[in-house]
């Protein structure tokens, strides 16, 4: 994260004693990233972060992933999706990958294991519902529409809220997630032409310090899953500072830039991500030349697949595809598309889209996962010819 925080009891210098009211040492775990080269945490321990009893490897059942082929345009519904009692963690369904991502969808409706991911940073967008995420740093609350950056080796669980539980969009990179670099001044700082900024960023606030011995903690790692058992509660931090920890910022605090003529996804940017950028299209008014075309043009994804997650409103490019709330469109490297018939002359002197959705871009294909085979609309390819496939 650009800047720093300070939460709970430290030390006035680093790497100095830091006595608990016994005598004995708290224990410093250093949380850094790119070999103490970038940006970091040190957290204070009230047990040995190192202490661990047993390692068992865990057998990853997430299943295939296949490749987009043949080559075309699809669709699809998350609420085919079909969840019993799950967590957020272990029943998360995959829906697409490749080497750089994955990303998957969950209606989480009881508490998840505790869970690290050691491979890279995760991101959460809320879809409905809630959830505390208690994390090593402290404890978060999210809610509709809230997005949720988890950093590497973070050790954390989802506690949904109520019956109805959270549904959680869940992209699990292969590296860092962040705010576009253009946005961050040399130092850190959110800069003026940013579409958010610190103000808008929710982080921990004080300690979750949690008692408890032989403690079981599930481990995503390069090489697979180990699940740990830990001699102490890994929730042991009696404070940390730094600028590396898990926060929250939430879609309706992104502020929408636009022009006279339609502005293209880059001005939607909120995340970034190893090869693949995160967007946010949010409710605003649209393009005000007296001859503008607010709907996007046709265009060819010549070097990423477009994904869009429908969360919220009518999507105005859209109309006519079968496309509704919760729905996913892939729209791959290869293949030129743009709005359906009708959209574009439609859409000339509107002055407001009220729309949301959620865009991953990447920049190597997507492969699809047994989810995306379960909720898959078959018919959304020809919806621009409104002929069948070979008709």
């Amino acid at each position: 994260m650009p800047y720093y925080r300070q939460v709970g009891e430290i030390p006035h210098k680093r790497h100095t004693a830091f006595r608990k009211p016994d005598g004995g040492l708290y224990a410093e775990e250093l949380m850094g990233v790119e070999g103490f080269s970038a940006d970091s945490a040190l957290l204070y321990h009230r047990g040995l972060p190192t202490a661990i009893v047993d390692a068992v490897a865990i057998e990853d059942e997430r299943g295939p992933i296949t490749p987009n082929h043949p080559l075309k345009p699809r669709a699809f519904k998350t609420h085919d999706l079909k969840f019993g009692e799950a967590d957020a963690v272990t029943d998360r369904r995959r829906l697409f990958g490749n080497a750089d991502v994955t990303i998957g969808f969950v209606h989480a409706t009881k508490p998840s294991p505790l869970y690290r991911n050691a491979a890279g940073d995760e991101l959460f967008y809320v879809q409905g519902g809630g959830a505390t995420v208690e994390t090593i740093y402290g404890s978060l609350e999210v809610g509709d529409g809230d997005y949720l950056v988890i950093p590497t080796s973070c050790t954390y669980r989802v506690l949904p809220h109520g019956d109805d539980g959270v549904k959680l969009l869940t992209i699990e990179a292969r590296g860092h997630i962040g705010p576009p670099k253009r946005y961050l001044s040399a130092k850190g700082q959110f800069l003026e032409h940013s579409p958010y900024c610190e103000r808008d960023i929710r982080g921990p606030s004080e300690p979750l310090v949690v008692d408890g011995t032989d403690v079981e903690v599930l481990v995503r790692h390069r090489a697979g899953l180990t699940r740990y058992t830990y001699a102490t509660h890994p929730f042991d931090v009696v404070g940390w500072d730094g600028c590396l920890y898990p926060w929250v910022f939430n879609i309706d605090d992104f502020e929408p830039i636009t022009g006279r003529v339609h502005q293209p996804p880059p001005v939607h940017q909120t995340f970034e991500g190893p090869n693949f950028v995160v967007c946010s299209f949010c409710p605003r008014k649209v393009d005000y030349h007296p001859e503008s075309i607010p709907v996007p043009y046709n265009h060819a994804n010549v070097d990423s697949d477009e994904l869009m997650f429908y969360v919220r409103g009518n999507y105005e490019a859209r109309k006519g595809s079968g496309i509704e709330v919760g729905s996913l469109s892939l729209h791959p490297s290869g293949f030129t598309h743009g709005p359906q018939p009708g959209a574009a002359e439609a859409s000339i002197g509107a002055q407001f889209f009220d729309e949301t959705a959620v865009m991953v871009d990447t920049f190597a294909p997507l492969d699809l996962g047994e989810a995306a085979d379960a909720s898959e609309d078959h018919g959304y390819a020809w919806t621009w010819s409104g002929r069948g496939p070979g008709a």
